[in-house]
């Protein structure tokens, strides 16, 4: 098994004011040629949006975007005729394609958004800009990795132009789960933790670290607190 490690204070900053972003790889300002991003995951940011602001109408294509709110309520509108409000529990997916417009605005004036902004390079180009969300179920995830997107629109979860799939995992203090790789010789995991503290081949990693893994089949992710992770496979080449 190969690894690279990201520690939360290694991601790049923007502070705009209105919005507080961290970007585990490359993006806008911020540029690390050693953080382009991790095969096909091109983007992943951590934004902080002030309540009542947000991204204005701004183009977007041949890219697939997905938002995982963590907290407060996310509204979103595009130029396909969709209006809709995302909050936590929530997974949003848009296959920009040939291209679209949308806004993302905090719905709410009291208190901010938090959500997870993620690209993934397509494996096809120029398709028709498709747009969708999901609730998750919720009702027994404890201590499993709960798969939220994948290449299937008949398997649970999204689905977008890639062999790509992402799991959420809460994980209770002492608690171990296994990871099995669904594409082994070709894919890649990047683990990241959103809250708690896990170990993974002897790495410790703690609030908003990240473990990037390939190479293997297979990997055990060990709880040393209540812990909740995002695990996204994609393609490494």
């Amino acid at each position: 098994m190969k690894t690279i490690y990201h520690k939360a204070d290694s991601r790049g900053k923007a502070n705009h004011g209105w919005l507080n972003s961290y970007h585990s790889f490359s993006f806008a300002n911020y540029y690390d040629p050693e953080r382009m991003g991790f095969g096909a995951l091109r983007v992943l940011n951590d934004d902080q949006v002030a309540p009542g602001m947000g991204f204005g109408t701004h183009p977007h294509s041949n890219m697939e975007i997905i938002s995982i709110p963590l907290e407060g309520e996310l509204e979103h509108q595009d130029n396909i005729g969709n209006k809709a409000v995302i909050k936590s529990g929530d997974v949003q997916v848009m296959s920009a394609g040939t291209g679209v417009f949308h806004s993302e605005y905090n719905r709410l004036k009291d208190q901010e958004v938090k959500f997870l902004q993620i690209w993934v390079i397509p494996n096809k180009e120029n398709v028709t800009p498709r747009y969708d969300q999901i609730t998750l179920d919720s009702s027994d995830t404890k201590n499993q990795l709960q798969q939220i997107l994948s290449p299937d629109p008949n398997d649970e979860g999204v689905w977008i132009h890639q062999n790509a799939w992402f799991h959420l995992g809460v994980i209770e203090a002492g608690a171990n789960v296994n990871y099995q790789l669904k594409q082994k010789e070709s894919n890649g995991v990047y683990l990241f933790v959103l809250e708690g503290e896990v170990a993974v081949d002897q790495k410790t990693l703690g609030k908003r670290d990240a473990l990037g893994i390939w190479d293997t089949t297979d990997f055990s992710i060990s709880s040393n607190a209540n812990s909740r992770v995002l695990l996204m496979e994609v393609p490494m080449k």
